[in-house]
């Protein structure tokens, strides 16, 4: 499929004008921009130029290709004047009946070989082209923001949408030096939608007392290497701009459990604290910087003595060989050593687990909390409790939990274990999973939801994750990392325990785990692994 020769860009702000830039470096398109504000176009136009200035004077992109491109650009100051375009993709605002209404009038101006695209990210691309006289020339191109900057298109398709159309559209997000990934027309395509727990479960665990915000960011950052924590990323959005997203999501779905917005959001609007923009959010920016700089870890080693570690998964796994290098001498609970342990730590049952000679009395006890929370494993119990989510090696923080009963040999023991493996520390409130593995596997079962209704493919669920949003890694891929019997270990116990549905997992999980597709350390998971 060849590129269209000139392509029309409807909307000049931010959104729109990044695209406008794309379409005419790199794709090379005669470029026409448009908005019904003449001083919204000025601006428009204005700041494409400067990015371009500003990308030749760093070195990445030639001076005369600046020049080339604004050649290319034009504005236009009427819909009338888009006639001849081969693809209009509009950046209007996110109010149904205003793109219906736009697009109803480029059918009587353009001609029919024009494609129409939406940039909508919370409108259906099938509801956009609902009432037009050829739908099949609609379709979405969700580009991500800052358009020139971010490495993702979602090409979506509504019901009606054409072959020739998406392929024309995914040619040229390929021409803009897009990664193109397809999504079906549904709440929230297929990015959005599998990242909704990011910040809803983030807000539940703060509701419930699990963690205040910055705990909860901190451990989002060191322990799962996400360039932000939840918090921090609504800040960034806008509050009141993500709450809204909310409610489509929600209206929708007609009121699925997993995407309820949170009270959280309504009292942050109420007070106008809305973020960045408003100089306060969940954090205070009238400063400047909202928070230090992350320290690096303390330095791994300096053990000395008995490890027990039990159980047989990646986690057990992982952490036996941190123990190891970090000089503690490690065994598991069948092997006898007739020693006293130093600490115990409990990650399920091992295979070969045999009661007669398990080296498994008298040491302090660190729990893991995954089948259940610490009260719940231990109740009124010595041991103190913990989780970390594979994989290890990328993770630089653990988090741990106690209960009133907690021995403080215990605290002490397992503050200095893990501590000895180079990691920070958070202790948090107690819950199944704590609050990284509560909140990944959650990312998990959405994305297992969004798969297994074929809104995507796994490959572009976890490319759309890391190129559109910045993962770490994509939900299905760090689900085959941690285990698949981990993640469905951790949901099962949260429904358990809250009784909510949200917590529901994913039959495609369910039967992946049934099937014996653990993940990559099997060789299956929801990907294949040589």
């Amino acid at each position: 499929m060849s590129t269209p020769q000139t392509i029309a860009v409807i909307g000049a702000g931010t959104m729109g004008s990044g695209i406008a830039q794309l379409a005419a470096t790199p794709a090379g398109a005669r470029t026409l921009l448009h908005d019904p504000l003449p001083e919204a176009l000025a601006r428009g136009r204005a700041r494409i130029e400067k990015d371009l200035r500003r990308l030749a004077e760093r070195g990445k992109v030639p001076p005369e290709e600046v020049e080339a491109a604004l050649g290319r650009l034009h504005v236009v100051d009427s819909l009338g004047g888009l006639a001849d375009a081969d693809l209009i993709i509009e950046a209007a605002p996110e109010r149904l009946e205003l793109k219906r209404e736009l697009f109803s009038t480029l059918e009587g101006i353009v001609s029919e070989r024009c494609v129409l695209a939406s940039n909508t990210s919370s409108l259906l691309v099938t509801a956009v082209a609902a009432g037009l006289a050829h739908p099949e020339r609609v379709v979405g191109m969700h580009f991500f923001n800052p358009a020139p900057v971010m490495r993702l298109l979602e090409v979506v398709a509504g019901v009606e949408s054409g072959e020739e159309a998406l392929a024309l559209a995914r040619a040229t997000g390929q021409a803009m030096g897009k990664t193109c990934i397809d999504a079906t027309d549904g709440p929230g395509f297929l990015v959005n939608r599998c990242n909704r727990p990011f910040n809803l479960e983030a807000m539940k665990l703060l509701t419930e007392g699990v963690a205040d915000i910055r705990t909860i960011d901190r451990i989002m950052r060191l322990a799962g290497g996400f360039r932000m924590g939840a918090f921090e990323l609504m800040d960034l959005v806008g509050i009141d701009v993500g709450f809204e997203v909310g409610l489509s999501f929600h209206e929708q779905s007609f009121g699925e459990p997993r995407w309820r917005p949170s009270p959280v959001s309504v009292r942050q609007i109420a007070s106008g604290r809305l973020g960045r923009k408003t100089g306060r959010g969940f954090y205070d920016y009238s400063d400047g910087a909202h928070r230090p700089d992350d320290p690096e870890p303390p330095a791994a080693g300096g053990g000395e003595g008995l490890v027990v570690i039990s159980g047989g998964g990646v986690l057990a796994d992982e952490l036996r060989e941190l123990a190891a290098e970090a000089g503690w001498e490690v065994v598991s609970a069948a092997e006898t050593l007739g020693e006293l342990a130093f600490l115990i730590l409990d990650c399920g049952e091992d295979d070969e687990y045999d009661e007669e000679s398990a080296v498994a009395e008298g040491g302090p006890r660190a729990i893991l909390c995954d089948a259940g929370s610490l009260a719940a494993l231990d109740p009124a119990g010595p041991a103190v409790g913990f989780h970390a989510l594979p994989p290890l090696a990328e993770g630089r923080l653990i988090e741990l939990t106690r209960q009133p009963t907690s021995s403080e040999l215990a605290v002490e023991r397992s503050e200095r274990f893990f501590s000895s493996l180079g990691r920070h520390l958070a202790w948090v409130g107690d819950a199944p999973g704590l609050v990284l593995g509560r909140l990944v596997s959650q990312l998990v079962n959405e994305a297992a939801f969004a798969l297994t209704e074929g809104v995507g493919s796994a490959a572009d669920i976890d490319t759309g994750m890391v190129l559109g949003l910045n993962h770490p890694r994509g939900p299905l891929t760090w689900a085959d990392a941690a285990g698949l019997d981990h993640v469905l270990t951790i949901l099962d116990a949260l429904r358990e325990e809250l009784g909510e549905e949200r917590y529901r997992a994913a039959p495609l999980l369910r039967r992946l785990y049934l099937q014996g597709r653990l993940g990559a350390a099997y060789g299956q998971g929801f990907h294949d692994y040589e």
